[in-house]
């Protein structure tokens, strides 16, 4: 029987009335992960630029790094509005004040319609979430949650520095909120299994109101790439991944919001896997996986 799933671009069409793209910009936050109050190094994959390796310059002011993003955009963004994305590092960690400065001069730039900022469980203490509701009240919310596993060796293997329970706990915070809720798995991690990584697709399906299924990227800088050099793990294959996605997808209901089947890393510290550097290849096999086992999207879009 036919499974569909709900891609990020009619669920942005619905809420917005219109189509809309996602603006990468900075609040020069940092994590607790690296400076010591969690834990030092970051996550055992995470670039030196928090994830955010594809923000406007921190230096600049919102305004301009809105302006900076839309010129990298180039014409398939003109005449659009926005989603303001913040995912650098940890969203909600640091001087909340400064930080609510920035994100409420985003929210009022004319051309931004909603707000992404992603963070950490662990970092949605009450002054934070009280800081999001506010923004909340302003313009359409989404917080993004890092889990990339409910496996809890796994996590300590990665270096992720809070329980899964913490995950839980925020997810049901947030959820009082009324903001939309977002959460990133990564698929491939080190010595999981398949049935590891469909435990963890299952496990969010329980909680979240939208997921990205990210494949694994090993980049440069990072203590993950140091480990796959003495190959203490493989990175997956591009079939395995297309499977894997389509096992995830069926076992999502219908109403969670898919917001990524595959990502990027930046090309000049990709390590592995290679093939994933060709993202019109990866969309490709991806869908004709997905057709052949009659799991489509509420409308086809490669926007992913």
């Amino acid at each position: 029987m036919p499974h569909t799933y709900l891609t990020a671009n009619v669920f942005c069409r619905q809420m917005f009335g219109e189509k809309v793209y996602k603006l990468a910009l900075s609040a020069s936050t940092s994590c607790p992960n690296r400076d010591g109050t969690v834990g030092v190094g970051g996550c055992t994959f995470c670039s030196t630029g928090g994830s955010g390796d594809f923000a406007a310059p921190s230096a600049f002011p919102v305004s301009r790094q809105i302006d900076e993003a839309k010129r990298i955009l180039g014409a398939k963004g003109e005449g659009l509005k926005y989603i303001a994305y913040f995912q650098s590092y940890t969203g909600t960690y640091g001087d909340l004040v400064l930080l609510e400065r920035i994100y409420t001069e985003a929210a009022e730039h004319p051309d931004i319609v909603g707000l992404s900022i992603a963070t950490r469980p662990d970092c949605l203490e009450s002054d934070a979430l009280a800081m999001l509701e506010r923004l909340a009240a302003k313009k359409p919310l989404w917080v993004e949650l890092g889990l990339q596993t409910s496996n809890e060796e796994t996590a300590k293997r990665i270096n992720r520095g809070y329980s899964l329970s913490a995950y839980e706990k925020a997810m049901a915070d947030l959820k009082v909120l009324g903001v939309h809720r977002i959460t990133h798995v990564i698929l491939g991690l080190p010595n999981e299994s398949r049935a590891d990584m469909l435990a963890t697709v299952k496990h969010v399906a329980r909680y979240t109101d939208g997921i990205k299924l990210q494949l694994l990227h090993v980049l440069e800088g990072t203590a993950l790439a140091e480990s796959y050099r003495q190959g203490e793990f493989r990175t997956l294959e591009p079939d395995e991944y297309y499977e894997l996605v389509a096992d995830a997808l069926e076992l999502l209901p219908e109403n969670v919001v898919i917001h990524r089947l595959t990502g990027d890393g930046a090309k000049r510290d990709l390590i592995a896997p290679k093939w994933s550097g060709d993202k019109k290849r990866v969309l490709a096999g991806l869908n004709q996986v997905l057709r052949a086992r009659e799991i489509q999207p509420t409308k086809f879009s490669n926007t992913f």
